[in-house]
């Protein structure tokens, strides 16, 4: 009998992965070594949050690929240095064909910084409080049975903007809280769901 569309396929040691972790050798690294584990820490929060909001409309591949020159670009994601970024920053990001040149987003990080700064028990926490929020879904058996948002996610959204947070919405919200091991979105059959 053949595996359900979305089910976790053998990579190449023989371990069986979530599909989307075999179809580049970035994804492979990415999937195996950090997406779903735990990420503490606000400046390590920041990056993943600010890298989802650039990744909105494209590919995840793209934005992995540029991680290093995102790194470059924003100060490390150092909060505070961020907050600080004035009009020539954003003409020295938005010329820096490295990343993604979009004003929206570059502006969006600068904003974000300003506002993690505001934050009374730091970004890091504010995230992490949502952690085990809700009924602990069953480990999806395929990509299909993956939300883009749950309840949790759209109410950190909410509070993200309270706080002034931009391109925070309630997928981007959830697709950080996989990246940082927030929720558990491996595959029941993907070796990574253990690890």
């Amino acid at each position: 009998m053949a595996e359900p569309e979305g089910a976790a396929v053998p990579g190449p040691d023989g371990r069986l992965r979530c599909p989307w972790g075999l179809s580049a050798p970035e994804y492979l690294a990415y999937h195996d070594e950090e997406w779903g584990r735990p990420v503490r820490g606000d400046q390590a929060i920041f990056e993943r949050l600010s890298l989802e909001a650039f990744q909105s409309g494209l590919s995840w591949l793209t934005i992995l690929r540029k991680r290093k020159n995102f790194r470059a670009a924003f100060a490390g994601f150092d909060i505070a240095q961020v907050a600080a970024f004035g009009p020539d920053d954003v003409q020295r990001l938005l010329s820096d064909p490295g990343i993604v040149r979009n004003r929206a987003k570059v502006n969006a990080v600068i904003t974000n910084a300003r506002a993690a700064l505001t934050l009374p028990a730091g970004l890091s926490d504010l995230v992490w409080s949502y952690a085990g929020i809700g009924a602990a879904p069953a480990a999806p058996r395929t990509l299909a049975e993956i939300p883009p948002r749950t309840p949790a996610s759209k109410r950190l959204a909410a509070q993200l903007r309270e706080h002034g947070f931009t391109f925070t919405g309630p997928v981007t919200v959830y697709a950080t809280m996989q990246a940082c091991g927030i929720v558990n979105d491996h595959l029941a059959a993907c070796f990574a769901r253990a690890a």
